[in-house]
């Protein structure tokens, strides 16, 4: 992605009320911030989605490369902490802050996994309707050269380490990446803890998928599990299932007022996200855009 490509779609994100000012710094200006997780595994955060680094004696793994512009910053951050070559880019779903690096490590020799439909997405162009944003297919050096349609395993730096696809959620093509003997699981952004999730209609993401994806986080994770979002801080399983509550609890409200023959207007005029606004918006305007998208997509 080129620098003013990256920086129209910044503000489009703080516009649309999934880029809160405060929580998220420009590519241009942001520092890596690294935290140490468990068993050889960093989280790493900057601008764009968040990073899960696994390092040991087969080398370096990243969940995710947030955009084009951070990429000798993560270079940098990961040298600090071993001098061991990274090897595998994995990520989480299609979406340009989390794929933006994929250019310049296909470049480097880096071997990129994602789910079928990252590669499909990525390989055309795409429309991404709630942001009123074209985003250009991406260079063959950007594009994953193993994809797989359903569940992947990776054995490195003795971890057993499974993409699970959970489709249909933020986007289809959204996979958890579940370090097993360690216990983390990088959720990509179908779990984020900086604001309401976005659930990206256009390129096949939906609130039953979202729902469903949750459930099954659920299912392989426990109370001791360390949650990587994909944007936010370090969270854990349940910080997740609190937003699987709010989502079921939006649902059932969205549906009521569509049942009860509710214009969106009137609906928005309840305001029917005032019980989950203090833990999920960090802007004022999130929960009017969080009940719009659902009123629209259950409409239909």
């Amino acid at each position: 992605m080129t620098r003013p490509l990256t920086a129209t779609l910044f503000a489009f994100l703080a516009i649309a009320g999934f880029q809160p000012a405060s929580a998220q710094l420009s590519p241009d200006t942001a520092q890596i911030r690294a935290s140490a997780v468990r068993n050889g595994i960093h989280m790493f955060m900057g601008a764009g989605g968040n990073l899960a680094v696994s390092i040991g004696d087969d080398g370096v793994l990243i969940v995710d490369d947030q955009y084009a512009e951070m990429t000798a910053k993560i270079d940098a951050a990961i040298a600090e902490l071993t001098d061991q070559p990274l090897r595998y880019v994995v990520n989480s779903h299609w979406h340009w802050d989390h794929t933006g690096g994929n250019e310049n490590y296909g470049r480097a020799g880096k071997t990129i996994v994602a789910h079928d439909n990252t590669y499909v997405r990525m390989s055309s162009d795409q429309f991404v309707e709630a942001f009123n944003f074209n985003q250009p297919a991406s260079p063959e050096s950007a594009l994953p050269v193993i994809t797989y349609n359903d569940t992947a395993t990776l054995r490195f730096n003795d971890l057993t380490i499974r993409m699970i696809h959970v489709p249909n959620a933020h986007t289809d093509s959204d996979a958890f990446i579940q370090f097993t003997e360690a216990n983390v699981v990088h959720t990509g952004d179908v779990y984020v803890t900086s604001s309401y999730p976005f659930i990206d209609s256009s390129t096949g993401g939906t609130l039953n998928g979202e729902i469903a994806a949750l459930e099954r986080l659920g299912e392989i994770t426990d109370e001791d599990t360390i949650v990587i979002p994909g944007h936010g801080v370090i969270s854990d399983r349940a910080g997740a299932m609190k937003t699987l509550a709010m989502l079921k609890g939006m649902k059932a409200i969205t549906l009521q007022a569509i049942e009860d023959g509710k214009t969106l207007k009137q609906f928005l005029d309840s305001d029917p996200t005032k019980t989950y606004d203090p833990a999920f918006s960090v802007r004022a305007d999130q929960g009017k855009i969080f009940a719009t998208r659902l009123y629209q997509e259950l409409s239909n």
